[in-house]
C-alpha cells in the first residue's frame, strides 16, 4: 500500500470521528479500521463461491434420499445444503458438536473405508478436499496415492446410479507439498473410468470466473483453476 493511500485513510478516519462527535455521538474506545471504506461489498467469485453455490443448487434440484459429504467447507458448502435438507459429513479432523439439527458429523479417514459405508447413499460430495489426501496437512497418513484411494472409496460409498459431485484444483499438474495437488482436468477420466460416467463439467478459471457445463477440452488453460465434476455411478 502506498504512503499516500495510508495518509488518505487516516485523514478520513479522523474526519469521520470528528463528524460523529460533532453530531452528538459518544465514543468509548478508538478502534480504527482504515481500509473497509475502499473495499467491495464482498467476494462473489473464486473456487469456493462458485462450487459451493453450484453444487448446493444441484442437490436441491435432485432431492436425493441421503446426501453425504467428505471434507468440504462446513462454513460454505455444508451450511448452504443444511439450510434446506439433512447432510451427513465426514472429515479426518474433529468437529465440535453442532446444534444444527440438519448436520450430522463423523470423524473418519476416507483413504481407508469402513465396510459400514459401502453403498450407503445416493448422493455424495467432496469439494476441494481430494487434493489433500495423503499429504499429511490435516493429520492424515502420508500416502502418495492417497487421492486415488480416496476417489475409489468415495465411489464405493455410492449406490449404483448415485450422483457424485467432486472438485479439485486443475492446471499445471504437480504436487505442491504439503498444501495440495494440482491435476490435469482430464486426469480424473483415468481413475476407474469404467465405473462412472461424466454427466457434467464446470470450471473456475484463474480469474475466478465460472464456465458452466462445458466440455473438458474447452476448459481455458490455467495455473490454478478448479474443475467441478458431476459423476454418475454405473450399475
Amino acid at each position: 500500500m502506498s504512503l499516500f493511500k495510508k495518509i488518505k485513510q487516516r485523514l478520513k478516519y479522523r474526519a469521520d470521528k470528528k463528524a460523529f462527535i460533532n453530531a452528538g455521538g459518544s465514543i468509548k474506545l478508538d478502534h480504527p479500521i482504515y481500509d473497509d471504506f475502499y473495499k467491495q461489498a464482498g467476494t462473489a467469485n473464486g473456487h469456493y463461491f462458485h462450487q459451493d453455490l453450484l453444487i448446493a443448487g444441484f442437490i436441491h434440484e435432485a432431492k436425493p434420499i441421503r446426501h453425504m459429504d467428505v471434507g468440504s467447507s462446513i462454513e460454505g458448502f455444508v451450511s448452504h445444503v443444511a439450510s434446506f435438507r439433512n447432510i451427513e459429513i465426514i472429515d479426518i479432523r474433529p468437529l465440535k458438536i453442532t446444534a444444527h439439527p440438519q448436520i450430522t458429523f463423523t470423524q473418519g479417514n476416507l483413504m481407508s473405508l469402513d465396510s459400514s459405508l459401502i453403498e450407503v447413499c445416493d448422493s455424495l460430495s467432496c469439494l476441494h478436499a481430494l487434493e489433500h489426501f495423503g499429504l499429511g496437512r490435516y493429520g492424515d497418513p502420508i500416502d502418495p496415492q492417497g487421492h486415488i484411494k480416496g476417489f475409489s472409496n468415495l465411489h464405493k460409498m455410492l449406490k449404483p446410479g448415485g450422483m457424485r459431485y467432486i472438485s479439485f484444483p486443475v492446471g499445471e499438474k504437480g504436487v505442491h507439498f504439503n498444501a495440495h495437488r494440482v491435476f490435469d482436468p482430464k486426469e480424473i477420466l483415468g481413475w476407474s473410468a469404467n465405473k462412472f460416467s461424466l454427466e457434467r463439467f464446470d470450471f473456475v478459471d484463474d480469474a475466478g470466473d465460472l464456465h458452466k457445463n462445458i466440455a473438458i477440452d474447452q476448459a481455458p488453460r490455467s495455473e490454478y483453476g478448479c474443475g467441478i465434476y458431476t459423476l454418475k455411478k454405473l450399475a
